[in-house]
């Protein structure tokens, strides 16, 4: 009996780590420093913001995200999004889907982004609405 209540709880804490997955950054990680061009509502309820600045490799970028509570949650909730970039001649659009929760005066945000290339981006940051950017460290998933 001993020995079989060792061997579940060895198990038991061996098989969160046995099925867990991590999420690879990959090499060549930047910072995209934007502007909010512009904010707004409807309902009060959900918003849409515009942006524009740049984005390490991709150049130039825009953005358009709309920001969304459909939990109920009041201070977090999830967003979807556009970007599209031009670097020289080089065109790129990309999907932009994830979540937000608010710290004190700043929205944190996480997010994995679709590009047009292929390749997905890791993103983490911050909006500032009062200061009127977004700040947001980049990498391509591996």
């Amino acid at each position: 009996m001993l020995r079989r209540f060792a061997l579940l709880t060895v198990a038991a804490l061996w098989m969160p780590v046995a099925v867990a997955q991590d999420l690879n950054y990959g090499e060549g990680e930047f910072v995209a420093n934007f502007d909010i061009d512009s904010a707004h509502t409807v309902d009060g309820t959900n918003y849409k913001i515009s942006a524009s600045g740049e984005a390490g490799p991709y150049g130039r970028v825009w953005l358009s995200y709309e920001f969304t509570d459909k939990l109920g949650l009041g201070d977090a909730g999830e967003f979807t999004g556009h970007a599209w970039t031009q670097n020289g001649e080089e065109f790129a659009t990309a999907t932009l889907q994830g979540v937000y929760r608010r710290k004190g005066t700043i929205f944190e945000m996480y997010s994995l982004d679709m590009v047009s290339n292929g390749v997905i981006n890791i993103v983490s940051g911050e909006a500032d609405f009062v200061a009127k950017t977004f700040t947001f460290k980049v990498s391509e998933l591996k």
